[in-house]
Formats: structure tokens, sequence, C-alpha cells
């Protein structure tokens, strides 16, 4: 069975990507492997640490647990999302205990984000966590440049944002990134925004983001590793699929697979109503945004 490390590179290679969907409710586990399944598709389970912090998912070990009772090894991985070095309310946080429980409890590859760091302090500390990962024979994503949305307040205008390039991923920065910090994956900064995860925003509709594509492709060739897109929900599909052949090999989901289990929710009281949403939305995801349905066997070998 291939590992996280050897799919997200198999889908680099042959220009296609994985999808990584954020379980900020432990019922969304479920839907989210049934609908990869179902589609015949790769995809990671994932959770974020804001996710047990602001949300419903509790805890590390409450996410595997709901992961072991759903997975299914031919379909999905279990993946550990933004552990941050400073939070988006400015704390520190003790990033290796985190990254110590994950890899001790079996997640399946991590992730570091040093973003809001000096570049030599996000290349020190995302190398410590490349060190316990690679020990652990795990793959290692970190982060480079802001990608904007997770903290309070309100944001710029989006055009503004994207036509000055602000907190956009720099070339000669990632490449000295990569080749110093080992990470076996980056996340970029091209136009991307998280979804907001305030009380007062997190039911607001995403803003329709776009990607500098011609900025993603000279990442590509600076990096020479895959690449990922957080803040995947509300990028037009176009420029995701344009992205996907310049490099973009894993593509994080959050905001719309959450808004429809919260609304469903809502309007049913019935956390398997909810479950549906999720699959239906996940389903269609996978199938109609990303293209990749039935390229599990492309990706993982013919198991």
């Amino acid at each position: 069975m291939k590992s996280s490390a050897e799919l997200v590179r198999t889908a680099w290679n042959l220009g296609v990507m994985v999808p990584s969907f954020n379980v900020p409710y432990l019922p969304m586990v479920e839907p989210i492997v049934r609908a990869t399944r179902d589609q015949d598709a790769v995809a990671f389970v994932a959770v974020a640490r804001l996710e047990w912090v602001k949300f419903e998912s509790r805890s590390l070990s409450a996410v595997m647990e709901e992961y072991e009772r759903w997975q299914d090894p031919k379909h999905v991985r279990l993946h550990l999302d933004h552990v941050p070095v400073m939070d988006e309310d400015h704390q520190r946080v003790d990033v290796l205990a985190i990254i110590k429980e994950a890899i001790a409890l079996g997640y399946q590859s991590v992730m570091v984000d040093g973003s809001r760091l000096a570049l030599v302090d996000n290349i020190r500390a995302t190398r410590a966590v490349v060190e316990l990962a690679h020990a652990a024979g795990i793959a290692c994503e970190a982060e480079l440049g802001a990608v904007l949305g997770h903290e309070d307040g309100p944001l710029p205008p989006y055009e503004e944002l994207f036509k000055s390039g602000k907190g956009f991923t720099r070339v000669e920065e990632a490449r000295q990134f990569v080749r110093e910090s080992g990470c076996d994956w980056l996340s970029v900064a091209i136009g991307n925004i998280h979804g907001a995860v305030s009380q007062a925003a997190r039911d607001n509709k995403k803003i329709e983001a776009r990607l500098d594509l011609d900025h993603l492709g000279r990442l590509r060739e600076a990096t020479d590793i895959p690449l990922v897109l957080h803040g995947g929900s509300g990028v037009c599909r176009e420029d995701v699929r344009a992205g996907i052949k310049r490099g973009l090999a894993k593509v994080n989901v959050g905001t719309e697979i959450r808004q429809a289990y919260e609304v469903a929710l809502k309007a049913s009281g019935a956390v398997a109503v909810a479950q549906q949403a999720v699959h239906a939305r996940t389903a269609e995801l996978i199938r109609d945004y990303f293209g990749i349905q039935g390229l599990r066997a492309a990706l993982m070998g013919k198991t």
C-alpha cells in the first residue's frame, strides 16, 4: 500500500491531485470516506488544530478513533493539517508535542505552519518537524507565504490583495525554504484564501478567489516538489484544474463541506441528514470540480 508521500508524488507526476477534506465535526468522517469510495477516487481526511480548538472535532485521538471506524486504505489517508507555530490569535503553540502525539496515534502525514514567522524561523521550525516525521516514515507539509482568512477582522478588498501580490509566496524564498527545511510538500499563497473561522463570520459565503497561474509555474520550477493549495473552496474550477497541471498535487477543502453539514443540521436537526449533505457535496467536488473520479487505480495501483 502506498504511503501518503508516494501517493502525492504519484499525483504530481501524473498531473492530477489528491483532495484533502477537513473535518471540524466528527460525523463528517464517514460521508467523506463513503463519497471518495463511491467515486473510486483517493482523498485525505484531515484535521487542523483550529478544528478541535474552535469547532467540534475534539482531539487528535477522537478523530483517529472515528477515522478507524470508517477507514478504507484503498481510498483514504489521515492527515494532520495546520499545526501553527503562531496561531490565528497570535499565541505560541507547542508544535512538537502535537506532532509527536499525531505520530504516536498513527497519522499518515503531518503539517507544520510557520508562515507567520520570519523566513529563517519558519525554516528552523519546519526542519524540526521534518526530522520527527521522516524518522517515523511519514511526509511533512509546510507553508510559506500568507494564505489569509483565519485571522479575526476584515480582510482588505480581494482585488487589492490579488493585484498587489500581498502575501504571495516568493519564488526565491520558496527555493531556499524547500532546500533548507527538507519538507515534502509546500503550501503556497497564489491568490487563495482560507475560509473564516470566527464565530461571527464562519457562516459567510466565501470570497470567490482566483489563482496567479504564472506565479505558480515559477514556484513549481523553483521548488521541484508537490505544491499544495489551501483554501480550495470558492476558487474557480478552471483555475484549480489549470493549477493542477502546474504543480498542485493536493488541494484542501474545508468551508464548502463544513457549511453543507452546518446548514443541513440546522435545518433538519438530524446528524444523518447533515452527513448526507456532506456526502453529496464531497462526491460533487470529486466528480465535477476536481475531475478525479475513477483515478484510484492510477494513483494507488491495482490493490
